[in-house]
């Protein structure tokens, strides 16, 4: 009991720090639903270690229907998270939340399948994860991670980088830009159809030049595309003489 006074505290003293709206002890302790629903999470997961799994369930269901945020009573949260606004978040069964992160409304931190044990993902130290974003399957977050608002995440991330996009992409790693030069590295449906797009059309143009018997033209407008390094059938893709992808240009 001491120990859930403490932690109330803490919870408390974390809105004051990442929060400039809350003016007071009082409007904290009565506005802000992240926190009763966290305290409630807190007496929940008390019960379900304890055995009382149903009852756990009984009462997170009220909770969510009090508060609209839904966190499931086996999830493990550590200290001081705090949750903005919070209507819509999940937290699935096997989440676990480090210390001092941070979830905005409509996160989701959910499963990808009926696969049993660990499927739900793990957020180190200091994670802020930003309003709508979806987490999803048995991955890490790292420690002083970012995910933007609306984000969809599918793989591991490491420390201290921000992640955004659907799917998400990691556009910052120790506060260095990371620049995207394959499209392939988004894992987006939509590069790979401009990746087949530019293989097919380079080819059509090869064809052309040896049937004419006339050097390739260079385009009027150019949009880069960069091929990757094999194709889909693992085929090898034209590389320049350094070993660097080759860039083919085409008018839209």
């Amino acid at each position: 009991m001491v120990g859930f006074f403490k932690s109330v505290r803490e919870d408390i003293a974390s809105v004051f720090e990442r929060d400039p709206a809350a003016k007071s002890w009082l409007e904290v302790v009565t506005c802000y639903p992240g926190l009763h629903a966290l305290w409630c999470h807190r007496i929940n997961h008390w019960l379900w270690k304890h055995g009382l799994r149903t009852l756990a369930r009984f009462l997170s269901q009220i909770t969510r229907f009090l508060f609209g945020i839904e966190i499931h009573p086996g999830a493990q949260i550590g200290h001081r998270l705090f949750i903005d606004h919070g209507l819509g978040i999940i937290i699935g069964e096997t989440s676990i939340i480090g210390d001092d992160c941070t979830l905005y409304q409509g996160v989701t931190l959910g499963g990808t399948g009926k696969e049993s044990g660990k499927r739900h993902p793990t957020l180190r130290n200091g994670v802020f994860v930003g309003a709508g974003a979806k987490i999803l399957g048995n991955i890490t977050i790292g420690e002083n991670c970012r995910v933007g608002a609306g984000s969809v995440v599918l793989h591991n991330v490491p420390d201290n980088s921000t992640i955004v996009g659907v799917p998400g992409h990691i556009v910052l790693r120790d506060g260095k830009r990371v620049v995207i030069t394959d499209p392939k590295d988004v894992r987006d449906p939509l590069s790979d159809v401009l990746i087949k797009l530019a293989r097919e059309v380079k080819e059509l143009r090869q064809r052309l030049s040896e049937l004419t018997h006339q050097p390739m033209q260079e385009p009027e407008c150019e949009v880069a595309i960069v091929l990757d390094e094999t194709s889909e059938a693992g085929e090898q893709d034209a590389k320049g003489e350094a070993g660097f992808a080759v860039y083919y240009d085409y008018q839209i």
